[in-house]
């Protein structure tokens, strides 16, 4: 009976503007640890016996990074599926069980959030061991966090009477919705209630039987979405039309409330946190003897228990405290502690007024590599471009923008109309309006180079692509 990690990897993490994004949230950033959240995810399993390849549920916009992060983490054969819209947790893994099932009629699904911080990884492994044997014997596991404080940020679980299996398995007497701060006193004082991590382990046919019982409409759209699905490049499509009509719904609420075969596995010692805030963060990461977490390049003096992040510029801080102060390329966050679940208000402010600042970083990850916006005009604007060695970009033509391309460092292979170029360091060329063009880089090393765009419209969505590697072809 093989175990198939099941990794969610949806989500905008709102809350950890301005470094997460809604096209590059906060699974895709290395806030903790080696490694981004994600690609710490994917590692967890991979010493355990009878793992299969990660299965990882995404979307159209963050398919390539995140093929591109399991490759760097050497993650082998992994499946990733697309979602054409997000339908939450009970849809998506509904897709993954019948999947698994094709390849194993006994598969057993590891499901876990991308982005989560779980600091002692043998602990976890151990549990994941003692899961599966609860697991196979036809329950729906999930696992609790022993709450070390009365948090009202989490949903609780109640535990029943003891499994006959050891003393850290019990019954699941009653999922709780996230408390006001007098009732999580009180959990906490009860010793009966453990957070809701939102990891689950269970038999694939279980799930799927139990969906069918309680949410049958659900099931029966994701059925419809995989019939309809489609292979684009290593990428799985899902229909859009049927997983459209699909109901939205959370595990807990489609399933684990309502099942008579829900299990709880009572998780301590794990290190775990979701990394929920701002704050979240500051509590897994080192301080200085004044309580401070510094990253970067920073200055403080007088300055006591405040988080200070630098991605780019120096943040000088001066008589200041429980502050989250965090800087990037186009904004800054600076928030007092006890306002840090409300930074989700200033990225709804900032996408009321379409604001690009809460969708995108200046940089922007491609499936070749990166561009990164350094200055823009009336009719003009100048960008860092960087191609991982042997990658593309398209071949592609723009109505209404001419290029100049320089190379700062590596070797450019450049398809300019009729001409095909080899440029290197220092040289330059001219790619004019209407003209076909394609940049790809030959060589063993990163091509960087400046693009200098100048016309009458320049946004991304004039191009044309013919030919393209990532299946991108179209308008």
């Amino acid at each position: 009976m093989s175990i198939t990690p099941v990794i969610l990897c949806g989500g905008s993490g709102t809350r950890m503007w301005p470094l997460s994004r809604s096209n590059h949230p906060k699974q895709f950033l290395n806030l903790y640890g080696n490694g981004s959240l994600l690609q710490q995810t994917a590692a967890r399993l991979q010493n355990l016996p009878d793992v299969a390849p990660p299965l990882l549920i995404s979307n159209n916009e963050q398919r390539f990074l995140v093929a591109e992060q399991l490759r760097a983490a050497g993650v082998s054969n992994p499946k990733i599926v697309l979602e054409p819209i997000g339908r939450n947790t009970a849809p998506a893994v509904a897709a993954a069980a019948i999947i698994a099932l094709e390849n194993d009629p006994d598969s057993l699904l590891m499901v876990l959030p991308s982005d989560h911080v779980i600091a002692h990884g043998d602990v976890f492994q151990q549990l994941v061991l003692q899961a599966a044997g609860v697991a196979a014997q036809g329950k729906l596991v999930t696992f609790g966090i022993v709450p070390t404080e009365p948090h009202t940020g989490y949903g609780y679980i109640r535990r029943g009477i003891a499994l006959a299996t050891d003393d850290t398995s019990f019954e699941v007497a009653a999922f709780v919705e996230k408390p006001d701060s007098a009732t999580a006193a009180k959990f906490l004082a009860s010793g009966d209630f453990y957070w809701n991590s939102g990891m689950f382990m269970f038999r694939a046919d279980i799930y799927l039987a139990e969906l069918a019982r309680f949410q049958p409409k659900i099931l029966e759209q994701v059925k419809a979405a995989i019939r309809g699905s489609t292979r684009d490049l290593d990428f799985l499509r899902l229909d859009t039309d049927a997983f459209e009509a699909c109901p939205s719904d959370s595990i807990d609420y489609a399933i684990m409330e309502h099942t008579d075969h829900a299990a709880l596995i009572v998780a301590a010692d794990l290190g775990w946190n979701d990394i929920g805030s701002w704050t979240a963060l500051a509590e897994v990461t080192p301080t200085d003897s004044h309580g401070n977490n510094i990253i970067g390049d920073v200055v403080v003096e007088d300055v006591k228990n405040s988080y200070l992040r630098s991605e780019n510029r120096m943040i000088a801080a001066l008589g200041v405290e429980d502050l989250i102060v965090v800087e990037t390329a186009d904004a800054i966050l600076v928030a007092h502690k006890d306002k840090v679940q409300d930074v989700k208000n200033i990225v709804n402010r900032l996408q009321a007024a379409g604001r690009s600042e809460s969708v995108m970083h200046r940089k922007v990850f491609r499936p070749w590599g990166s561009y990164e916006g350094i200055d823009s005009g009336a009719r003009f604007q100048v960008k860092r471009i960087v191609v991982n060695p042997g990658a593309s970009l398209s071949l592609q033509m723009h109505y209404h923008r001419a290029e100049h391309w320089i190379v700062v460092s590596g070797t450019a292979r450049v398809v300019n109309g009729e001409q095909t170029l080899l440029l290197t360091e220092n040289q330059s060329t001219y790619i004019p309006i209407g003209a076909t063009h394609r940049l790809e880089n030959p060589g063993k090393f990163p091509l960087e180079m400046i693009e200098v765009q100048s016309g009458s419209y320049l946004g991304e969505d004039d191009i044309v692509r013919f030919e393209d590697t990532y299946g991108r072809v179209g308008a």
